[in-house]
């Protein structure tokens, strides 16, 4: 039997096993989508196995040294597109815990979505999100009654500062002050996403960081505090 004969044999072997199990939806306790990404690296492992075994002809320990290294190398391939997934949120968690404020998006088993931010070396949680288009850095603030940016941010999204009226009393760390009533076409941070957003917009050096307030806040579905860690869910 040639190499190609074997390859569509087992290609073909592989197809009747998915169109016979294709109502339970499992082939040998996979799901099919799973067996189908098997059965198609098959093949290649098989001609791999082939033409080591044609170039080693009477080297029996050399041949099954190199089988068995291809061999880890494949499984390590299946593998990795099998847990693609879960080697992403991985990923995503160890980045949001070297870089502070970056946003790890996961899905709950009844579907809702979930925003985690990790505590910043300050104390204090933060995040990029996504204004208008813009983005912006972030602190989370349960203690502002609204969204508050600083006279900075709100330029680099497209407002003038010039053109607002300051009569909302508001208290900053740097005392009492005038903010402007705004409204924003949008806020998103990953796929939280909120529209028409009331605001607030402080005087030039009153406010040095951003704050992510209430106005936004208030509109999750939960917000969850632990020691280094908070969870932003969406409805």
């Amino acid at each position: 039997m040639n190499r190609l004969t074997l390859v569509l044999l087992i290609l073909g072997i592989g197809l009747a096993l998915l169109l016979i199990n294709n109502s339970s939806g499992e082939t040998f306790g996979m799901d099919n989508e799973r067996f189908a990404s098997a059965l198609y690296l098959t093949p290649i492992a098989v001609l791999l196995s082939a033409g080591i075994l044609a170039g080693n002809r009477g080297n029996l320990p050399t041949v099954l040294r190199q089988l068995a290294i291809w061999l880890v190398i494949i499984l390590g391939l299946v593998a990795g597109y099998l847990y693609r997934g879960d080697l992403q949120r991985f990923g995503d968690r160890l980045l949001a815990g070297l870089v502070p404020g970056r946003a790890v998006v996961t899905t709950t088993r009844d579907g809702a979505q979930e925003v985690i931010l990790n505590k910043s070396m300050g104390g204090h949680f933060g995040t990029e999100a996504t204004i208008n288009g813009v983005s912006v850095h972030m602190l989370v603030d349960t203690g502002a009654s609204s969204v508050v940016l600083s006279n900075a941010d709100a330029q680099a999204i497209g407002i003038n500062p010039d053109n607002l009226n300051y009569t909302v009393s508001v208290m900053t760390a740097n005392g009492r002050t005038a903010a402007a009533s705004v409204r924003l076409t949008e806020i998103a941070i990953g796929p939280i996403v909120r529209r028409n957003v009331s605001a607030l917009v402080a005087q030039e050096g009153q406010l040095d960081q951003s704050l992510l307030g209430m106005t936004f806040l208030s509109t999750l579905g939960s917000l969850q505090m632990q020691t280094d860690q908070l969870t932003l869910r969406d409805r």
